[in-house]
């Protein structure tokens, strides 16, 4: 039996290898930090994009934008592009020509969608716009970089971007933005934590910015999804305005958020074990895998009666994968077990004789026999939807394992470094924070409940506290 290494004690290796083994991506391009998504973990990519979309398509329009951005336009922004001025990829030639202006390749997508904006906008009529791009983005990522972690292209930059015509409006489009990011986590058994990132953490030229997070297996945090209120900062920057019911000329408000590459990594993590992938039928390429055991005599009637099934399965809307290769059945059960499918269906030419089949899931493990005379489609749908619940439970019980508050910082270097992420009362004050985060080595991660009553003080400056947060080591 393979073991692609502990998780929990060493996720960095497990992670490495299970994206190596189980033919996710391939690190190997000659670029650091940027990858080939291989076919099967294309595939996961494909199945996570078609949820997002099924999201946001209910009312919202996909477009694409261009890639390149003028520097006149990035350099608008100035409290935008000083968060990424250290990051941006330059385009300076075409062929031997050296530009009259030097293009950007997008570090994301504001300074690019929002001069067209400004052009399509005249009338309140024109409100709202709620659009959404899949792109890929470039950032010159100078720490470690990490597959789908930390990484130079983004090739999965999933991000949306709204104009209201109110502030009020433009708050309600960020609960909406929440809503549909809890939706599709959800969707994907990924557990998560929200909360206003502090002022010094926000998104360049935002008012505020929502983030989620998910705990790793190893402690550290990863922040999977962010909703920001842009206000009308970007609409004073790039001249965003409409004619209101009176008639009168003001500034637009403006959303945004975004997920990447992350939420896959945050799948893999939450849901694999030693032994390979452990996919939620949401996302899996094929959610049942049909195993034929054949032996030359009566393989003819094995095939037939798996292909038969194969079609009811694929008739019922179910994803199927029948594996057909010249090896032994062992090498494909290993094969599958390390690709993650959630149900991996056995017939060989004894079963056929006996009216009975294998079932075996590999959330649990657990296998069990089926007889062939049952609604076969209706029982799958029945354990994909336990599979899928089951999943869900493991990996927030997980989550909740590695939370823990605290009345004192004293601890915190120690309970991060055992993989804890803390919960304290706050003062909120920016000085305070950033002192904390000085004097503990971790992070102020964001505010999880705001303006609360309480007779507690900050731990650190021992102010009346005014909002629980939470500290973690971050990736």
């Amino acid at each position: 039996m393979a073991d692609y290494g502990d998780k929990a004690t060493n996720f960095s290796e497990w992670f490495h290898n299970i994206l190596e083994v189980a033919q996710i991506t391939d690190a190997r391009y000659p670029i650091k930090g940027m990858a080939v998504w291989l076919p099967y973990g294309f595939q996961i990519r494909k199945h996570t994009l078609n949820i997002y979309r099924e999201l946001l398509d209910k009312d919202h329009e996909e477009v694409l934008f261009p890639m390149l951005i003028p520097e006149t336009e990035l350099a608008k922004e100035g409290i935008h592009v000083k968060g990424f001025e250290d990051e941006v990829y330059w385009v300076t030639h075409g062929g031997p020509t050296e530009l009259n202006e030097k293009l950007a390749l997008r570090p994301t997508s504001e300074t690019s969608m929002y001069p067209m904006f400004s052009l399509w906008i005249r009338s309140h009529i024109d409100l709202p716009i709620k659009q959404y791009q899949v792109v890929n983005t470039f950032r010159y990522e100078t720490k470690h970089t990490r597959p789908l972690i930390r990484v130079r292209e983004i090739t999965t930059f999933a991000e949306a971007h709204t104009v209201h015509s109110s502030a009020e409006e433009c708050a309600e489009q960020v609960e909406t933005g929440i809503e549909i990011y809890k939706t599709l986590f959800d969707e994907m058994g990924i557990p998560y934590l929200i909360s206003k990132r502090p002022v010094w953490d926000k998104f360049p030229g935002a008012e505020y910015t929502m983030a989620f997070d998910t705990i790793m297996p190893d402690g550290k945090t990863l922040q999977i999804g962010t909703v920001h209120n842009l206000g009308q900062t970007f609409a004073e920057t790039f001249d965003i305005t409409f004619e209101n019911k009176e008639g009168e000329h003001e500034y637009a408000y403006q959303t945004c958020y975004g997920i990447s590459d992350r939420v896959i990594a945050a799948a893999i993590a939450a849901h694999g074990d030693e032994k390979g992938l452990v996919l939620p039928p949401t996302i899996s390429p094929s959610q049942v895998t049909i195993i034929p055991i054949i032996f030359k005599k009566g393989a003819e009637e094995v095939m037939a009666k798996c292909e038969e099934i194969k079609e009811a399965l694929e008739s019922n809307g179910i994803r199927v994968d029948m594996d057909t290769r010249d090896i032994r059945p062992g090498k494909k059960f290993f094969d599958w077990e390390l690709k993650g499918t959630p149900i991996r269906f056995e017939l060989g030419p004894r079963d056929l004789e006996n009216n009975k089949a294998v079932i075996g899931r590999r959330d649990t493990e657990e296998k069990m026999e089926i007889d062939l005379d049952e609604d076969i489609p209706a029982k799958i749908i029945e354990l994909l939807g336990e599979i899928d619940s089951n999943l869900k439970e493991n990996a927030w019980k997980s989550q909740e394992s590695h939370l823990i508050e605290v009345d004192s910082l004293d601890d915190v270097a120690s309970l991060v470094d055992d993989g804890k992420v803390i919960s304290f009362h706050w003062c909120g004050d920016e000085e305070c924070g950033k002192a904390i985060e000085e004097e503990t080595d971790v992070d102020v991660l964001g505010i999880t409940e705001e303006d609360i009553e309480t007779d507690k003080v900050c731990p650190h400056c021992g102010k009346p506290a005014k909002h629980i947060a939470l500290m973690a080591k971050t990736y």
